[in-house]
């Protein structure tokens, strides 16, 4: 089992992805999970002054990544083929969101796994993500 660290999957992210400041920072990772946050800034605001759907949608995929990443290496081509999110609570205004991702399930072509996304400080779930994703043939 490969053993990344936060500050190697922080460098293959900013290498691979340089707009994934945007997406949120990885603060934390082990055996099967991910934390990240996203320091909340008016790009990632929609009318009303919460943060939008496509923000915490992006959180939640590149959480998930880094978590499966973990698992599996440093495998770019890695990707997405399905997320379902619950938006559950409207954000708290001002703090930065946390998200956790903890991996279900890795097999050999596909992972699946759920993020859930708060605000920080706070207990209530802001969303709930599932996310699978396809693992390539050759790694």
């Amino acid at each position: 089992m490969p053993v990344i660290t936060v500050e190697e999957m922080n460098v293959f992210l900013n290498e691979h992805f340089p707009q994934g400041e945007k997406f949120g920072v990885l603060t934390g990772m082990g055996d099967a999970w991910a934390e990240m946050r996203l320091p909340v800034d008016d790009e990632h605001l929609r009318p009303g002054g919460t943060v939008s759907g496509p923000s915490m949608m992006a959180l939640a995929d590149v959480c998930m990544y880094a978590a499966l990443l973990g698992q599996i290496g440093l495998v770019p081509l890695a990707v997405t083929t399905n997320l379902n999110i619950n938006f559950m609570n409207k954000p708290e205004s001002g703090r930065d969101l946390v998200a956790r991702c903890n991996l279900m399930k890795v097999g050999k072509r596909l992972a699946v796994g759920e993020v859930w996304i708060r605000s920080e400080g706070c207990e209530e779930i802001v969303a709930h993500t599932t996310l699978t994703y396809s693992i390539p043939v050759e790694r």
